[in-house]
């Protein structure tokens, strides 16, 4: 049985990138040995997208994105914590999204889900 989903990002600056998830995100973690953090992650679900129209990503490629209850406020919030956004907040009918950079060239979606 299936009891969650486990995710992953690579980076040529793994520390920094753990260190702004934990300080700049306020993502739980625990540290695992050697500075090694897992963040525990409150809620996930994942969904399946067709490539079959202009400017889908390639087959294969995944994504991981980041969900808030509240975006203005949560937006707020991680501006007060130094984040810095690509974009302005925008209404996709599913929900309200938002771009942002991480350490190591990390582009994320966040966003507001409608469902």
């Amino acid at each position: 049985m299936i009891t969650g989903i486990h995710g992953m990002y690579f980076s040529e600056e793994a520390d920094a990138l753990r260190a702004f998830l934990r300080d700049k995100l306020q993502i739980p973690a625990r540290d695992v040995g050697g500075g090694w953090l897992v963040f525990d992650l409150p809620m996930a679900d994942m969904g399946v997208h067709p490539t079959d129209h202009e400017g889908a990503p390639a087959s294969g490629t995944h994504d991981v994105s980041f969900i808030c209850d509240d975006i203005e406020k949560t937006v707020a919030e991680m501006k007060a914590r130094g984040v810095e956004f690509d974009d302005e907040i925008q209404d996709q009918g599913y929900g309200l999204t938002i771009h942002f950079r991480m350490p190591g060239g990390v582009r994320v979606e966040m966003f507001q889900k409608r469902y």
